[in-house]
């Protein structure tokens, strides 16, 4: 079978509206729904499988087991010269980053570093869509946040830590923002269940079954087993600090605290998340111009021997989106149609 015959194509407002309208059919208040859709659209879009329309059934099945709600609207406290908070009052994310980003970027421009600390969040996505946006806006970023625990730390076999992913933005004049966004364990979570549900073998060095020994079966890992962290010891410690900044550090939940809160249904994990943001016209010593050619001259050493910058692939799956309209594996877009009522 072709790729074209394994995909659907469509244009990128349709993606956006088959989303919407999903999100909305649901049960979800039509702020968040945008959002969300808006989130789950630019993942399809840049072809980020694990983060696009497959998160639509994620997020309707959190809704549909009462753990999240679909129409709580943020709180936003404006704590100090700094720091903004937002509470998500159990519902998803992305509208609390939305409303909140607003004066996180104010924050940033009047004293050089903001924290944006968002609370009692549900979150699915990808973390790139926080620091690409900050970037966009001339700002470096950082976003951290915990997920449930499905990690093994290094030297050990049982879960504790979370996925925890670590994403970073950086702003380039009349280019593409250098944007890396990653997973702390080996694979993220979502690569794991589209290998398991593709009943496909995953790489050793992913995850561990119940006993403890090195798996190929996604399954293994999924029931009873353990994914495991990159790099060893180093992907564990960065996992470990992920935990504690954006979980007691902003006076949130752990991965732990969230998978006992989920109390086995398979929700998406509730937890906090961390954004910061560095205003480099603050920060530097005033030659922005010199800043900027020294960055790019380190981006051109590293492309000029043929490697890739992270996000790259990304950002080409972007203009081939654009260009010839979004490809959707066929049985990910019947899943997706299941879940309106027919006609619709």
């Amino acid at each position: 079978m072709s790729n074209t015959e394994k995909s659907l194509i469509l244009p990128i407002d349709e993606v956006l509206d088959l989303a919407t309208r999903v999100l909305l059919h649901a049960g979800m208040a039509e702020p968040h729904a945008k959002a969300i859709a808006r989130v789950i659209t630019a993942g399809q879009r840049d072809d980020c499988q694990s983060h696009g329309l497959y998160r639509l059934l994620v997020t309707t099945h959190t809704l549909r087991q009462g753990k999240v709600s679909g129409t709580a609207l943020p709180l936003i406290n404006d704590h100090g010269p700094a720091i903004v908070k937002v509470d998500a009052q159990f519902a998803f994310s992305q509208l609390a980053f939305e409303l909140g980003s607003e004066v996180l970027v104010k924050k940033a421009r009047e004293v050089g570093i903001a924290a944006l600390a968002i609370n009692n969040c549900y979150h699915f996505s990808a973390l790139w869509p926080e620091v690409e946006s900050l970037a966009e806006q001339g700002l470096a970023a950082l976003a951290l946040t915990p997920s449930h625990a499905w990690v093994a730390p290094a030297g050990g076999t049982r879960p504790a830590l979370g996925t925890n992913p670590l994403a970073f933005g950086w702003p380039r004049k009349g280019k593409n923002p250098y944007v890396f966004d990653f997973a702390t364990s080996a694979a993220a979570r979502g690569d794991l269940e589209l290998h398991r549900r593709a009943d496909k073998p995953i790489p050793l060095g992913w995850g561990v079954d119940s006993a403890g020994n090195a798996t190929t079966d996604a399954s293994a890992v999924v029931n009873g087993g353990a994914m495991l962290t990159f790099g060893g010891h180093k992907g564990s410690a960065l996992s470990t600090m992920i935990e504690l900044m954006a979980g007691p550090l902003i006076g949130d939940l752990t991965s732990l605290d969230s998978l006992a809160l989920d109390a086995g249904v398979g929700g998406t994990p509730c937890h906090g998340e961390l954004i910061i943001a560095l205003d480099p016209a603050h920060l530097g010593l005033g030659d922005s111009a010199a800043d900027d050619a020294r960055a790019e001259r380190l981006f051109s050493t590293i492309t000029d021997q043929g490697a890739r910058l992270p996000s790259q692939r990304r950002f080409e799956a972007r203009a081939r989106s654009q260009r010839d309209g979004v490809a959707i594996p066929r049985k990910l877009y019947s899943e997706v149609m299941s879940l309106l009522p027919a006609g619709q």
